[in-house]
């Protein structure tokens, strides 16, 4: 099945910002489509640039089911394609900016009973419509736990279409963070328990609450006095009254009496005003038990990364000590290249060995090489080296080959861009959409010789870079001459998709 970032680039040229804003979306849309006992789709208009008025078609782009109640979608959503007229609500929401919700028809089976649509906001601008739609079977009763799981939602859904729900600060919490089935607990903005669901309760119990009930009692005051660690009472405590506060809600993970649970603290403002807040309560005792088992393979993991740093590393050590013996100076030259190469690759692996996660933020490890790349310039310190825009992050089977490529690309700069003494600034410029990674390194020294041919140079380093963008990277690459002077080389990777097969 397509991913969101597959379909994203397939339909759209959405801005890298705004794909990130969806991804944010979707991470918290789970919570979203329990507290609502509703499907939630993802629509966004194929044609960006078209007015909306014109009836641009819509295509979805993701979906989430409910937990809490009977799905309104026998068949998976995820990439219809539909015309705006077949659902007005989308269409509205997208025009209007705003949420907009169908009347109730019982009479119609063919359609879940309550359909909603909830523009996406994000920089000011509506960039897709959410829509919650609900099986026409679902017909509960109005308990408390359905009052507070629709009010909360209604507030998330306002939020949303206003752009300050999700926050960035909030996305590194989302894949761990627990559902509103493991334990809700709606607060008021003093901090006071509106609502807990059994579960919740339950968890409290287990903490050590001698209490029956959690209602009208100040949650961070309760909390603080249970959980084991004086330090993480106190933190916790705090991260509740920050989040009644509008401050961005944490994660946490506490210990009470020998049980472990897993606290997420939500701000609710809709409107700009403070509503309370949600806090989300997981007993993960026994996944905690099992994840220390784990412990010992993640740090496995990353002692082989480290140790293939360490030898790769003694590896450039070996080829630096023989270039400084080596009297021919073509020789001394293609070893000292091939120390940046192999200490480039070593970096990737250093990045890799303090993280389990198999991505490396590439933002950071071209900042790591920078003065790598400068060191080993055959050109004087008078030419400088910049940054600017965001690579993000990448997949490490792929991060290897894209840096590579940077670093026989700006070496290249340095190397034919300027003669010896000449001052100048090389500048890699990244720009990141839902489709594409586009790199231009440019260099404000000669230019290019007039002969210059890509596909014929028999450079050593060109060669490689054209193996790396075509073979692992399935990209492409042009060199050319930058307007206004200088040279640029200008690098088009392909986001969204798995990368090509190794020849």
């Amino acid at each position: 099945m397509s991913t969101l970032s597959d379909l994203l680039a397939e339909h759209t040229d959405l801005p890298g910002d705004a794909v990130d804003h969806l991804q944010r979306v979707v991470g918290e849309w789970q919570l979203l489509a329990d507290l609502s006992f509703a499907d939630v789709l993802l629509w966004v208009p194929t044609d960006v640039g078209a007015d909306p008025e014109s009836g641009t078609d819509l295509v979805c782009v993701a979906q989430c089911r409910p937990t809490t109640a009977p799905t309104a979608f026998a068949e998976d959503a995820v990439g219809w394609q539909v015309s705006a007229d077949q659902h007005p609500h989308v269409r509205q929401a997208l025009i209007e900016w705003r949420i907009v919700r169908l009347p109730d028809d019982p009479h119609d089976s063919d359609v879940p009973v309550r359909r909603e649509a909830i523009p996406v906001r994000c920089n000011g601008d509506v960039i897709a419509v959410l829509s919650r739609d609900t099986n026409p079977a679902q017909q509960r009763q109005s308990s408390p736990l359905e009052v507070a799981y629709l009010d909360c939602a209604a507030e998330l859904c306002q939020m949303i279409s206003e752009g300050t729900f999700p926050t960035p600060e909030e996305h590194g919490e989302i894949l761990s963070s627990p559902r509103a089935g493991d334990g809700f607990i709606r607060l008021d903005p003093d901090g006071t328990v509106v609502y807990a669901s059994p579960n919740a309760l339950s968890a409290y119990h287990r903490m050590g609450l001698t209490t029956t009930t959690l209602k009208a009692r100040d949650l961070a005051s309760v909390t603080r006095s249970l959980v084991t660690d004086p330090f993480d009472a106190q933190d916790v405590a705090t991260d509740i009254r920050e989040a009644l506060a509008g401050k961005a809600g944490k994660r946490m993970e506490v210990e009470a009496r020998g049980a472990i649970v897993l606290l997420r603290t939500l701000v609710l403002r809709p409107g700009g005003q403070p509503a309370g807040a949600v806090v989300l309560i997981r007993d993960v005792t026994e996944v905690k038990r099992r994840d220390r088992a784990l412990l010992s393979k993640d740090a496995t993991i990353r002692e082989i990364h480290h140790r293939v740093k360490n030898n790769l590393q003694t590896v450039a050590a070996l080829l630096r000590l023989q270039a400084r013996r080596t009297q021919h100076d073509e020789a001394r030259q293609a070893l000292s290249e091939s120390v940046r190469r192999v200490t480039s690759i070593a970096l990737v692996h250093d990045i890799l060995s303090m993280s389990v996660d198999e991505e490396v933020n590439l933002d950071e490890l071209v900042d790591r090489l920078v003065p790598i790349m400068a060191d080993v310039a055959v050109v004087n310190s008078e030419v400088q080296m910049r940054r600017v825009g965001s690579f993000g992050v990448f997949p490490a089977e792929r991060a290897t080959p894209l840096v590579m490529v940077l670093t026989e690309l700006v070496q290249n700069a340095f190397e034919h861009g300027y003669e010896s003494g000449q001052g100048g600034t090389v500048t890699l410029r990244a720009t990141r959409s839902a489709r594409w990674l586009d790199v231009v390194i440019h260099d404000d020294g000669a230019g290019l010789p007039e002969d210059f041919s890509l596909e014929n140079s028999d450079s050593l380093g060109l060669q490689i870079v054209r193996t790396l963008v075509s073979a692992e990277l399935g990209g492409s690459l042009g060199i050319r001459p930058a307007p206004g002077g200088g040279t640029d080389a200008a690098l088009r990777v392909p986001l969204g998709r798995r990368a090509p097969a190794r020849i």
